[in-house]
């Protein structure tokens, strides 16, 4: 179990995600941002259909600022190094929900049923928080299976990319950056599935993300819609 957080600590981390906010919104508004595919993804929303959105670890720099104000539930780490990123989320109208694979998970399961039942949206991070690298845990697929949502990979890349050596090679950018935010197209989950048909079904949602990264990485000039996040 973790050790509780002393005060000063607490303190420190608030004051980081307070000013966490004003930072982020004007780093990415400083950016140009390309936004390609997500007609499906934005129909699914408007019709109430539950969502999973998938994003590998080392790509959620941009997640808090560009879902912001939309009331999407992040699944983020309870550690620590989960704080920041949950207050600057939980002060863009996300419903934080803290829980990992590697922390029991049976509270924020059912907290993310009944969101994506009741026609809600999840972000989840299926290689998080420590790895391995772009390995997909079968846990988003069991929980579109659970829930008939609609799984829905998400990246982005962009003209000035920083890779930080992490476990993950986070990728970061600077301010005045052109930016690509790419969607996948969406899929569901068969209700009855075999252990193989599951692992096959894993693996190929594993390479779906990877190869979506490579599509953003490789061009951003794709065709698709300019403008604001």
């Amino acid at each position: 179990m973790m050790a509780p957080m002393r005060f000063p600590d607490r303190l420190r981390r608030a004051s980081i995600g307070l000013a966490g906010k004003p930072l982020f919104w004007l780093w990415f508004k400083l950016c140009r941002w390309t936004v390609v595919g997500r007609e499906e993804y934005e129909t699914l929303r408007r019709a109430g259909k539950p969502v999973v959105l998938i994003i590998w670890h080392s790509r959620i720099f941009i997640v808090p600022y560009f879902f912001r104000k939309r009331g999407i539930m992040p699944l983020v780490s309870p550690s620590r190094d989960g704080e920041i990123p949950a207050q600057i989320m939980a002060r863009w109208g996300y419903k934080v929900l803290r829980g990992s694979s590697s922390h029991s998970m049976v509270k924020a399961w059912n907290v993310m049923v009944r969101e994506l039942r009741s026609g809600g949206e999840v972000i989840i991070v299926p290689d998080g928080p420590r790895g391995p690298n772009r390995v997909l845990k079968e846990g988003c697929l069991k929980l579109a299976q659970q829930t008939g949502a609609h799984i829905v990979p998400f990246t982005f890349s962009s003209s000035k990319n920083k890779f930080l050596k992490s476990w993950d090679r986070f990728l970061m950018f600077p301010p005045f950056s052109r930016v690509t935010a790419v969607f996948g197209k969406p899929f569901t989950v068969k209700s009855k599935l075999s252990a193989d048909e599951l692992e096959k079904l894993r693996r190929q949602a594993e390479e779906l993300l990877n190869s979506l990264d490579g599509r953003a990485d490789a061009s951003l000039t794709l065709p698709g819609k300019n403008g604001k996040p």
